[in-house]
Parts: structure tokens; C-alpha cells; sequence
């Protein structure tokens, strides 16, 4: 494809609200140009896989190549990364079914599966949680002095925000009037926030948290933390056979059985693969809920 191409490939794609994740300057696609044919998906057109966009486009290329790559060369079928924006797009384009294998928060699992048909195929072993963090010398010790405060969010739709902003509703302060929000629009931002001195206070996940530069983090100081949550999940849309799912299941547990999918594992600190239903999506219907309410409301 010549850049003129790709150019114009990445303004319809920001036009409509998808993001095409690339490892190049001119956002190559992450796929290579060989065609492949398979039993479970002869002759058929790209699988487009769709990652939550809880990280930089560039991080999240530098983590998902490698099991797209897998992926591509097991089932012989090209695979094309897609993210969006920010979490309300993701959202909306999953409820499109524009994507066919998904990875997505457990709330936005629950909206998937309830207004597309998404199939839950697995999780992430390894629980997350989130962390309200401040800067290491911050005279704040308590989450009871931060009223009045603003506080950076990786954005209002992410669950350990939602989790944690109802931690802190228990404790007496309410988003919105006892606290201030602010959209940083990442985990990273709204680290960066508070490092810089911009705000006081921060929610964000503990596995980008963990993965922030070590200057940056050790400038912060976890000040409260949330339970463990269900970790991020793997769906299919029902457009693709039972056939075609299975398959793509079972590549995901042989790639993470090989040294380069432990490798993955052990960076992104998944914990490997777990069992994953429908009654486990139950548990975060309430979140769901409140992300399915705010996705009518106005911008």
C-alpha cells in the first residue's frame, strides 16, 4: 500500500471512530502481506481484532503484535489490530459488533455479550485492581483529605475508576461534589498528572501502574486500593462459527503454553488464561449498567 493509501486508510478509520494499531511510522498494518488458507478459515477475509484501549496505541501494538503474529500464523488467517480513541468509542463500536475477536473489560463484556451477541471464550488469570495514588511527598495520607481535591481518572468508563469512585461514595466523598474528576483520557495520563504536580490525587489500574517508568512510579504513592476484579476477556462475535471460536481458543491456551506466550504473560503480568463463562459476566452487570446509561447521555 502506498502512504497516499495508508494516509487516507487512517482518516476514514478516525472518521469512524476506529483506530488501526501499527508498529510503523505510517501505521502499517501489524499483519504481513502473505495469503493463508486453513481449515476453520479458508478463504476469508481478515479477523479484526479489537483491544480495549486501556494503554498508548503504541504500547498496546508493542504488546498484542506478538500474539496476533501467533495467532495469523496458526489459523492462517490475517489479523488486523483495531482500538479506539477512548473507552466510549470502544464501547460503541463493539455494540456495532465491528470487531470480531474482542478483548475487553469485564463490564464492557457483560454489554457485549447483552447487546451483540458476544461469546466469552477467556480471561486473564491474574485479578486486577485499582489504585487512587499520590505523589511520594504529598502531605495527603488519608482518602478523608482529598475532599475538595481534584482527582485524575483514567477515563469514567474504566471499571477500577468505577470501582474505586464507589469506594470513596462509602467513605463520604461523592464524585462531583465532595471530589472533583478530571478525564485524563489513560492510565498514564493520569499518573502523569499527579507526578507533575497537576493534580492531587489519581485513579488508574495497578497493572499500568506497574508499568510506568521507574521514575514515574517511584515518585507516586498507593494511597488506597480496590478488591481484586475480574481481569480483561477474550469474546468472538456470533458472526464467526462455533468452529472458527473453538479455534481461535485453542490457539490462545497453545500460545500461552510456548516461551514467547509465557514471555507475554510474565510482561503484561496476565497470570495466563482462565476458564471464563457467562454467570462470571453477572457480577459486573451493575457497572455495566452505569456505562450503558452514560453511553446515551449526551456528550
Amino acid at each position: 500500500m502506498s502512504v497516499v493509501g495508508i494516509r487516507r486508510l487512517i482518516l476514514h478509520c478516525l472518521k469512524a471512530g476506529r483506530l488501526l494499531l501499527a508498529g510503523l511510522v505510517f501505521a502499517l498494518p501489524v499483519f504481513t502481506s502473505a495469503t493463508f488458507a486453513s481449515t476453520a478459515f479458508a478463504g476469508q477475509s481478515p479477523l479484526i481484532f479489537g483491544v480495549f484501549p486501556n494503554l498508548s496505541p503504541k504500547v498496546l501494538v508493542e504488546t498484542y503484535r506478538p500474539l496476533a503474529d501467533f495467532l495469523q500464523d496458526r489459523l492462517q488467517r490475517r489479523i488486523e489490530i483495531y482500538s479506539a480513541p477512548d473507552f466510549r468509542t470502544f464501547a460503541a463500536n463493539t455494540a456495532r459488533g465491528d470487531y470480531d475477536l474482542l478483548l475487553t473489560a469485564p463490564h464492557l463484556a457483560w454489554l457485549a455479550r447483552q447487546d451483540a451477541g458476544y461469546r466469552p471464550l477467556l480471561k486473564y488469570a491474574e485479578p486486577v485492581h485499582g489504585v487512587l495514588v499520590v505523589r511520594a511527598d504529598s502531605p495527603i495520607q488519608t482518602t478523608a483529605q482529598l475532599r475538595g481535591k481534584l482527582i485524575a481518572i483514567a477515563d469514567p468508563l474504566a471499571v477500577v475508576v468505577m470501582a474505586m469512585q464507589a469506594q470513596l461514595r462509602a467513605q463520604g466523598l461523592a464524585p462531583g461534589s465532595s471530589i472533583q474528576m478530571e478525564n485524563a483520557q489513560s492510565h498514564n495520563n493520569a499518573a502523569m498528572r499527579v507526578f507533575s504536580g497537576g493534580v492531587e490525587a489519581a485513579i488508574l489500574g495497578a497493572q499500568p501502574y506497574r508499568r510506568l517508568p521507574a521514575e514515574v512510579q517511584s515518585g507516586l504513592r498507593i494511597l488506597a486500593e480496590t478488591p481484586s476484579l475480574s481481569s480483561q476477556m477474550f469474546l468472538t462475535h456470533p458472526r464467526l462459527r462455533e468452529q472458527e471460536a473453538l479455534a481461535v481458543r485453542q490457539m490462545l491456551l497453545v500460545y500461552a503454553a510456548t516461551s514467547e506466550g509465557r514471555a507475554f504473560m510474565e510482561r503484561g503480568g496476565f497470570g495466563g488464561f482462565a476458564e471464563l463463562d457467562g454467570r462470571e459476566l453477572l457480577a459486573f452487570k451493575t457497572y455495566a449498567l452505569e456505562v450503558q446509561a452514560q453511553l446515551k447521555a449526551p456528550r
